[in-house]
């Protein structure tokens, strides 16, 4: 079942006072309490929209300690983290101009001809980096219906020895269009920053120093940038047509952002009763959600949720989504301030973000 497309506007008449909803320990922020240690989970109806702007601006400033619009921002994101895992951003900095021509230049990428595409051929030897075709990527066996570009940071050959040894190499970059490549840098390197911002928001949300999940966890901060497609099915040769763009899944990393068409409805969160929200498109917004990593960091108080795409819609659509990761090398393992907040025991083993991924990568197409 799939529920109307609703999106709810989070202010902080929302939420709950802080003496009734935290507990009262004081937080390395002074004035924001300590989140609690009740596990997310809700049947949600909507997702929660929230404005950052106030983060944005201030989380960097050594004087922002205290600052009310800044905390508020934060209660937000611990609400939304636990209620849905999902949640759009708005005051985030960057033009949606800029948003509309990341997604147009896409578009026109996946317009050339065939040929043309597979100049930039995702294969083992690119380091699974490059364009897969419809039905190529794979979730849980069953072909996608989209197709892609998979970009990630790059990886000098022996930088983390055997680790990283089947993604290593650099990025392949379309001739066409023209301005594909320093528009998608500049892209990356300001959905970098923000993402570490928001993750700054997320680590008081947890009652955590700010720069919890810097350093060792994601100071060098691996990312993953997709480029998606989803065909109109009638698009598609019925014998290999399906009705799922992307089949339900989590994601792997800390974040993701997702800049996605305007007026295509066609990602679908789950709630915990089983049923499909849409994440209705909102101009001008990120959807966010968060994934396995953070899942593990803070020992499940917070929970990525499962989400798909289904396009039964008569128009092509266009996603762009950046997945912003703990260093590769990081292992990563609940750390101390969520397990005292969670019964003391950790309730997820040790795990290396790189294994994780490239286990991942290999499984995850049929070239």
């Amino acid at each position: 079942m799939i529920a109307d497309p609703a999106v709810t506007p989070l202010t902080s008449s929302h939420l709950p006072s802080p003496s009734l909803s935290r507990t009262p320990n004081p937080s390395p922020v002074s004035g924001l309490p300590l989140a609690s240690p009740n596990i997310m989970g809700s049947d949600f109806k909507a997702i929660p929209l929230i404005d950052i702007s106030p983060l944005v601006e201030k989380i960097d400033d050594p004087a922002m300690a205290g600052d009310e619009g800044l905390l508020d921002v934060v209660r937000m994101l611990d609400d939304a983290c636990r209620e849905a895992g999902f949640f759009y951003v708005k005051g985030h900095g960057i033009s949606e101009p800029l948003m509309t021509e990341v997604r147009d230049v896409t578009r026109k990428f996946f317009q050339l001809p065939r040929e043309e595409k597979l100049k930039i051929k995702m294969t083992p030897q690119s380091g699974y980096r490059g364009y897969q075709r419809v039905g190529e990527n794979v979730t849980k066996g069953k072909p996608d219906m989209h197709e892609a570009i998979d970009c990630y940071t790059p990886i000098e050959p022996g930088r983390y020895g055997d680790l990283a040894k089947p993604m290593e190499g650099s990025n392949l970059w379309p001739d066409y269009p023209s301005n594909f490549n320093a528009l998608l840098e500049n892209y990356i390197s300001l959905l970098r920053d923000l993402s570490r911002k928001i993750m700054r928001g997320i680590a008081l949300a947890l009652g955590a120093p700010l720069d919890a999940f810097e350093g060792g966890v994601a100071g060098d901060a691996f990312w993953v940038l997709r480029l998606i497609g989803y065909p109109v099915s009638d698009d598609i040769p019925q014998e290999e047509r399906t009705d799922i763009g992307c089949g339900a899944h989590t994601d792997y990393g800390l974040l993701t952002l997702v800049n996605q068409d305007d007026e295509i409805c066609a990602l679908e969160v789950r709630n915990q009763s089983g049923e499909w929200i849409y994440a209705k498109p909102v101009p001008g917004t990120f959807v966010c959600n968060i994934g396995d990593m953070l899942k593990v960091w803070s020992n499940g108080i917070y929970q990525p949720t499962l989400h798909r795409v289904v396009n039964n819609s008569p128009r092509y659509r266009v996603s762009v989504a950046f997945f912003y990761e703990s260093n590769f090398d990081a292992a990563v393992e609940p750390v101390e301030f969520c397990r005292e907040k969670t019964g003391g025991v950790a309730k997820y083993e040790k795990v290396v973000y790189g294994e994780h991924l490239v286990q991942k990568v290999l499984t995850n197409f049929v070239m």
